[in-house]
């Protein structure tokens, strides 16, 4: 067995299998929890305002994949070359691509990248193959401690740190800093290619993604367009969620409206009767946008929505309606 797989205890090289990377692997999710807290059978690491990364890489070539299986090489060229210097032959691993706002990471930096130079970096927290190994099975802790053995991080490829104790006051403190909140892992929980309870996600901020369906006329100064109108699905029906007029730049309104123009159709793609419609042009609802927002009303509507960035490494389909847990 691989050298690396040495630090695994007897028990632990039991459950891991032979098996060459493939070339996907579906993305564990973390589902919303309503309260932090704090359990010696969990950690908690910082929940990282990026886009995440199924990183792959075999002796021939290097894949950088989102979590709806797009290639994201080209749009982050500068962390291939960093993947590839890696010592192991083959590896699959779990990680969050970021741009920095100062200490915090900020999606919204990083979907400006097509405007600005804006330096990225990798933060990896998970591995799930290894030289031809299959690891998934692995308890949680068991994978990190292999991960840091087999990557030298520094420069663009980084680790993600954790802590195993004290939940409430570090979710305190992050949210002191600026950031989006924890992720609460199990120790012992395997790494399943859905969404799990075994991850939990603690969070500052009110955000999450919504599709857009629509958008409003111009008015004074603004330009292209006034406000998107979003919702999430809920089975085939698109539910709306109310409008979202801040968050946008010039440049963000040119680039959205370039986008949404040949999206237009001539009906609201809503299921609700009662989704103004008085200057708004419809879409179908294929782009997914990250929006922040204080909470959601009674009525099931944001509380004042702002635009943080559209998120390309989701299907609009899979957008729905985030409930803690």
């Amino acid at each position: 067995m691989n050298d690396v797989l040495a630090v695994l205890s007897a028990s632990e090289r039991a459950l891991v299998s032979r098996s060459a990377a493939p070339e996907w692997v579906e993305p564990m999710k973390a589902t919303l929890a309503a309260e932090p807290f704090t359990d010696p059978a969990w950690i908690f690491e910082r929940k990282l305002d990026g886009i995440r990364s199924i990183s792959r890489r075999t002796r021939s070539q290097v894949s950088l994949l989102s979590r709806n299986d797009l290639s994201l090489n080209a749009r982050f060229p500068e962390l291939v070359p960093a993947l590839e210097g890696i010592a192991s032959a083959d590896f699959v691993a779990d990680g969050e691509i970021v741009a920095f706002e100062g200490h915090r990471t900020s999606f919204a930096r990083l979907a400006r990248r097509h405007q600005e130079r804006v330096p990225v970096f990798l933060y990896l927290f998970d591995l799930l193959y290894l030289d031809d190994y299959d690891l998934r099975r692995l308890p949680l802790m068991a994978r990190k401690r292999l991960l840091r053995h087999a990557f030298d991080f520094g420069g663009r490829i980084r680790l993600t740190s954790y802590r195993r104790r004290d939940g409430e006051p570090l979710f305190g403190e992050a949210c002191r800093r600026g950031w989006e909140g924890l992720v609460a892992k199990r120790i012992d929980s395997p790494y399943t290619g859905r969404r799990s309870r075994d991850w939990l996600k603690l969070k500052c901020t009110n955000e999450q993604e919504l599709v857009i369906g629509g958008y409003t006329a111009p008015r004074g100064s603004r330009i292209e367009l006034g406000a998107l109108l979003v919702g999430y699905f809920q089975g085939d029906r698109l539910i709306y969620a109310g409008r979202v007029g801040t968050g946008f730049d010039r440049a963000t309104l040119r680039d959205l409206a370039g986008r949404l123009a040949p999206l237009r159709r001539d009906s609201s793609p809503f299921a609700d009767p009662d989704v103004p419609a008085r200057d708004t042009t419809w879409v179908e609802p294929r782009l997914v946008a990250q929006v922040a927002f204080a909470e959601w009303t009674r009525a099931g509507r944001l509380r004042h929505p702002r635009f943080v960035g559209l998120r390309e490494d989701k299907d609009a389909r899979e957008v729905v309606r985030e409930l803690p847990t």
